[in-house]
């Protein structure tokens, strides 16, 4: 069995694969009603938008030492895959993205961390069950 360090059971694979698939659908809801403009201090509803900065900041920094203190290379894929998504989200507030390629990646990005929290979350779910996989 691989050895984590942070999604250590089935529980929190479950919730790690929960928040994914959450931030996937807002990331494709983006992706489906958005154009972002670059971030500027001159706009209207600066108060807004220093909040969403705010959260993606705080958010790549969290994901970012998730990914430092993990151990197993899918429990390190998988923080990597969402850390990288939230970097897209706080690139595409910073800089804007009228023609969306940053939400794209980022959709690409969650769609992936999706997949590995699935991975993670069946061998917690044979393990748990008695069924170890050998790999």
């Amino acid at each position: 069995m691989d050895r984590f360090a942070i999604i250590t059971n089935r529980k929190r694979a479950i919730i790690a694969l929960v928040h994914s698939v959450f931030f996937l659908g807002v990331a494709g809801l983006q992706l489906a009603i958005s154009h972002a403009e670059a971030f500027s201090i001159h706009r209207e509803k600066i108060a807004g938008s220093i909040v969403l900065l705010a959260v993606y900041v705080i958010v790549t920094t969290i994901l970012l030492v998730l990914l430092r203190y993990s151990h197993c290379a899918k429990e390190k894929l998988y923080f990597a895959f969402c850390a990288a998504g939230a970097a897209f989200g706080l690139v595409r507030i910073l800089l804007g993205d009228p023609v969306l390629h940053a939400n794209v990646a980022r959709v690409l990005l969650l769609f992936c961390a999706v997949l590995t929290g699935a991975v993670i979350l069946r061998n917690h779910s044979a393990v748990e069950t008695g069924q170890v996989e050998t790999h």
